[in-house]
């Protein structure tokens, strides 16, 4: 299995995610952040930007139907499932159209769900059609691989953590499972963009929720990288999985800005 990329703690592979994990080392991961797809790209439309554009994504968001994209949902769970190590967690992110069936298929491979996390965007984009609520959150899954083991949670971390930008986590407060960070910065695109990017903060979150230093964190759809991006910058090393080479070439860019700008601080 030839790697795509590898740099210090940095390593992508290029190809189908659930025949590259398949190779990996059974248990030696400590921590998952997938964003699988949604299978939105049904030649609607959508908002970008205050312009109506094509919902469209590409081939790899197209739905094959129900029972396919449970299948393959499934595949990759129980791919992830395998280099999980026992104490390790797994995140999964997506709205309505994905999550319930990974959320169902979490349980029934016999992870313990942790926690659904409600990722509430102030700045999410409007409903074109004005024909039902404008979808303003994206749910995560957080479930650990051992129901009786005992995962890494860094409580006092999120309890007293500087969260800028989320007026509904209160100071000395629990962080509740509701969190407000809004979309990807301009600046988090300056080398391109995903149809899918995630911001840096909602991944500063649960890294450093779910992660010691140092850990291996992995990403099956890593698409622009923002999971590693947030994973070095936090000194953790990482490997990510795309089937596109293009968004691996954006990612390689962004790991690139973040070692020259690590050393022009030596």
């Amino acid at each position: 299995m030839q790697k795509y990329y590898e740099k210090q703690n940095a390593t992508l592979f290029h190809g189908n995610c659930i025949e590259i994990l398949n190779h990996l080392n059974t248990e030696s991961i400590d921590m998952i952040f997938a964003d699988p797809p949604y299978m939105l790209s049904n030649d609607g439309i959508s908002c970008q930007n205050g312009k109506v554009v094509s919902v469209n994504k590409g081939k790899w968001d197209k739905s094959k139907g129900l029972e396919e994209d449970f299948h393959f949902h499934n595949q990759w769970i129980q791919a992830c499932q395998r280099v999980l190590k026992p104490h390790g967690t797994i995140w999964i992110s997506g709205t309505y159209h994905s999550i319930y069936i990974c959320g169902f298929l979490l349980q029934r491979l016999g992870f313990k769900i942790l926690n659904d996390i409600c990722w509430f965007k102030p700045n999410a984009a409007p409903n074109m059609s004005c024909r039902y609520f404008t979808a303003s959150h994206e749910t995560l899954l957080w479930a650990k691989k051992d129901p009786k083991g005992k995962h890494i949670f860094h409580y006092d971390l999120m309890k007293n953590g500087f969260w800028p930008g989320d007026d509904i986590k209160k100071n000395n407060k629990q962080m509740r499972s509701v969190w407000q960070i809004n979309t990807p910065k301009k600046s988090e695109k300056t080398f391109g963009k995903h149809p899918t990017q995630k911001p840096l903060e909602l991944l500063r979150r649960v890294i450093l929720a779910s992660t010691h230093k140092e850990d291996l964190v992995l990403d099956p759809f890593t698409g622009s990288s923002t999971t590693g991006v947030m994973a070095l910058e936090l000194e953790r090393a990482f490997i990510g999985i795309d089937i596109e080479k293009d968004y691996l070439d954006l990612s390689i860019k962004r790991f690139e800005h973040i070692d020259s700008k690590h050393k022009g601080l030596l």
